[in-house]
């Protein structure tokens, strides 16, 4: 029985064919984007598409779109695919708007063509379709700097599919030395859009003997690596740092007014000198 098989008028229709081997292929979208559903017509190269019936139905065996005879068929289109496809004469493709990740799943073509006796399908395609999204770029998001209890951050990064695989921060101190840290991944997931967001939080260790240390956040999933943009902090000093340097700013100031104090004194000094000397006449 033909895939489509429909009841009109109190008539049922009945398709009889012959089924050659199923090609198979595979196709990847973006979200949001559009997908193409290729079915190669390699079976009769001299067949117009006006003899020919050419449609796409999904896992479920709902009709993405049908062209009938060189003409498009509506009447069949399932409602959550109507105005979302587009039929590709020249390269036998269909695409399909407004990718989804909902839409990932296998999609079949069927080339029809008809007959005195019916019809008799020349070709069926598979293809399996992937979604992908791209996540943000990481964004790190410094929570508090201190010499006792470390450095503590946050990256995230949103919108993405396919789930990630991890998520670590990259620590380069003044002296080029990196390290790699890594934590628990927090992800979340859209229920409408079914998109995955994640995030890390980290308390690093504060480093010995460096004032700076450079940041990065690196996402990684199947396919590529995500980096965020460099992020540099400023590392607090010691208590012991600070209270020296006090020290000797006060030591400055003191020495800084002795000689002020020292100099003006001999100014004064001088002036009175020449105030007691008789004048010449």
């Amino acid at each position: 029985m033909d895939p489509r098989c429909t009841m009109k008028s109190g008539v049922l229709f009945v398709m009889v064919f012959t089924l050659a081997d199923a090609v198979s292929m595979k196709t990847q979208a973006y979200f949001n984007r559009t997908a193409y559903l290729p079915c190669p017509f390699t079976k009769g190269p001299n067949i117009s598409l006006s003899e020919l019936v050419v449609f796409w139905q999904d896992q479920k065996k709902l009709v993405l779109y049908e062209h009938y005879l060189g003409k498009e068929k509506l009447d069949s289109v399932n409602a959550k695919y109507r105005a979302r496809t587009s039929f590709d004469g020249d390269n036998w493709a269909l695409g399909l708007h407004n990718v989804q990740i909902k839409d990932m799943g296998t999609y079949d073509c069927f080339i029809q063509r008809k007959t005195s006796k019916g019809s008799v399908i020349l070709q069926q395609t598979d293809t399996e379709l992937s979604v992908i999204a791209n996540f943000s770029k990481p964004e790190i998001e410094v929570q508090n700097v201190t010499r006792n209890s470390g450095i503590n951050l946050t990256c995230s990064s949103k919108q993405g599919y396919p789930k990630p695989t991890t998520m670590y921060i990259l620590i380069t101190n003044s002296t080029n030395s990196t390290h790699e840290h890594s934590g628990d991944m927090q992800i979340s997931q859209d229920n409408v859009t079914e998109l995955f967001s994640v995030s890390i939080s980290l308390s690093i260790p504060f480093p010995d003997g460096v004032c700076n240390v450079t940041t990065l956040c690196v996402l990684e999933t199947e396919s590529t690596k995500i980096y965020s943009r460099l992020h540099n902090i400023d590392l607090p000093e010691s208590r012991f740092v600070q209270e020296e340097r006090k020290s000797w700013i006060a030591c400055i100031i003191i020495i800084v007014l002795l000689i002020t104090g020292i100099v003006l004194s001999y100014l004064v000094k001088l002036c009175w000198r020449k105030q007691e000397q008789p004048g010449i006449s």
